[in-house]
């Protein structure tokens, strides 16, 4: 099954539109996203985008690079779990680590910064508690 970001080709009532739109092209596919969880190894997955570049997807993540403010140090921490996402709810119950979600980590909480599923690290900034 694939994903389809272009309008859709058919009317309200579910009728065809007519035969000026556009059909189907490849640059309008898309794919699944990462869903990056809180694992024991990580997982990454490399993936050939459109144009012949090269995107990593974090399947599972174990640790993050969280940064302090206060000193400007950064740090690998392991990540124990997820606490909250401002995402979604159902994300923060499945304990799925997106962009702005709120980590427990060794060194405290931390929010992170960076999208795992796009970039393949997670980047975090402490947060005073």
């Amino acid at each position: 099954m694939s994903v389809y970001h272009g309008n859709d080709l058919r009317k309200i009532s579910g009728g065809r539109k007519g035969r000026h739109v556009k059909v189907k092209r490849k640059y309008l596919m898309g794919r699944f996203p990462a869903l990056t969880q809180v694992g024991h190894e990580e997982e990454k997955d490399i993936i050939r985008t459109f144009g012949g570049n090269i995107k990593v997807k974090m399947k599972v993540a174990s640790r993050a690079n969280v940064i302090d403010p206060e000193t400007g140090e950064t740090k690998t921490a392991r990540i124990l779990r997820v606490v909250e996402n401002p995402a979604s709810r159902d994300l923060e119950r499945k304990g799925i680590i997106t962009k702005g979600a709120i980590l427990q980590t060794e060194l405290g909480l931390a929010r992170v910064v960076s999208r795992p599923g796009q970039d393949g690290v997670i980047n975090a900034i402490l947060i005073k508690e």
